[in-house]
């Protein structure tokens, strides 16, 4: 009885403290990357938001981007970016959060978002947002850009990253 109270002591405080990472969030300077949590102890995904629906203009979309996103995972990639929405958003014209709105990436120049305090370093980065540099960014930002003040550690998982950025292709343009 003591170690489960221990166990359930330790889960709650290892939430906790992802829960300020997540505020500590994207955009903050200097802020270390969250540790991985085991997997005794990590959140669980959020499941409140209705299913994606996969339409057929969604598959069609899919099916024209290139390898390997055209075999994407449009649900898969929106359970995904769960994990990013406490920092980002996608909307048109709905302002930026501790990270700047994705609305339009694709083809866009890094650290460009109007009223987003960019790193130095994303400014000086000359990255032009595609599916090849969002993949390198979400594997590690900080490997990606040093310097850079997002924080996220990384999907390391290269069917996740795929998913997410087929989802991102569509839902950013709309």
């Amino acid at each position: 009885m003591a170690h489960a109270r221990k166990v359930t002591g330790l889960a709650m405080m290892a939430a906790a403290l992802a829960a300020l990472a997540t505020l500590a969030g994207c955009g903050q300077p200097s802020a270390p990357a969250p540790a991985a949590l085991p997997p005794e102890t990590a959140a669980a995904p959020d499941t409140s938001a209705p299913a994606a629906i996969v339409t057929p203009e969604i598959t069609a979309q899919i099916a024209a981007m290139a390898p390997p996103y055209n075999k994407a995972d449009y649900v898969n990639g929106r359970r995904i970016f769960n994990q990013c929405r406490a920092c980002h958003i996608f909307e048109a014209g709905a302002g930026n959060r501790v990270g700047p709105n994705l609305h339009g990436v694709f083809g866009r120049k890094a650290g460009t978002v109007a009223d987003f305090a960019y790193s130095p370093a994303l400014q000086a980065s000359n990255i032009t947002w595609d599916e090849t540099q969002i993949d390198r960014w979400i594997t590690s930002p900080q490997k990606a850009v040093p310097g850079s003040r997002m924080t996220f550690a990384g999907l390391g998982d290269p069917n996740a990253r795929r998913d997410v950025i087929a989802y991102l292709k569509i839902e950013t343009s709309k």
